[in-house]
């Protein structure tokens, strides 16, 4: 099911266009923005596979945040959808997965999906093939970053681990939080960061924390009070 956020500043057109991708199915839409400003805080709580744009709004048009967006290492997919077809060679420009014109076709619109999870499913491919170094035994060796179960900060470095073992790193929580960017990590903990599509159980724990199982792991993670709310968007709860 492919994640989706409708930017619209047009309260209608977001309506219609969700009754629409209803109807194809296969598509979620959990998050909508009446302008670029809203999309962009909604986006660092919402991660989204798919962005369905207009480009004429207000303060800033959707051309210029789907130009924004070229810079996030794993970008959502952007299709636009507008009455001006003028823009369609400038949507291109920046990487434009599809063009929708308005009033938007059904039959359109799943072609349009489609070619979007093309593009999904070449990201998440990327990802499992981009490798980050370790140390094991006094050696170097490069694991796989969708191997990776969870972060563990240990002074000034830190430890990773998968479903099998553990590997030291000599760059810091920080550090690698910031390499980890896009892939599906959350820092639930100032010492923890988790890939989150490896929990497998979220457990209340007694003043408003919680307590997560991820698979292969025999270690308990926590969530510090303040991440709580976050995670729990994180994760659709």
């Amino acid at each position: 099911m492919l994640k989706a956020m409708i930017v619209d500043d047009e309260a209608p057109a977001r309506s219609e266009l969700a009754y629409l991708l209803g109807e194809v199915g296969g598509v979620e839409v959990v998050v909508e923005a009446a302008g670029v400003r809203e999309a962009i805080e909604k986006l660092k709580e919402y991660p989204v596979d798919v962005i369905f744009l207009d480009i004429n709004m207000p303060e800033a048009t959707g051309l210029q945040f789907a130009e924004a967006l070229k810079h996030l290492k794993f970008p959502p997919a952007v299709v636009f959808v507008t009455a001006y077809s003028e823009h369609a060679i400038d949507a291109f420009q920046v990487n434009a997965t599809d063009f929708l014109m308005k009033p938007v076709e059904t039959e359109r619109l799943a072609q349009a999906i489609n070619r979007v999870r093309e593009q999904v499913a070449l990201h998440a491919q990327a990802q499992k093939n981009e490798r980050i170094p370790v140390e094991k035994g006094g050696k170097k060796i490069l694991i796989g970053i969708d191997t990776i179960r969870f972060v563990k900060a240990r002074d000034d470095y830190a430890y990773l681990q998968t479903d099998g073992d553990r590997y030291f790193s000599t760059v810091s929580l920080a550090q690698l939080e910031k390499r980890l960017d896009g892939h599906g990590f959350f820092r639930v903990h100032r010492a923890y960061l988790v890939n989150l599509s490896m929990i497998e159980e979220v457990e209340s724990i007694k003043g408003g924390t919680l307590s997560l199982t991820l698979n292969g792991v025999d270690e308990k993670i926590p969530v510090s009070r303040r991440r709580v709310s976050s995670l729990k968007k994180a994760l659709g709860l």
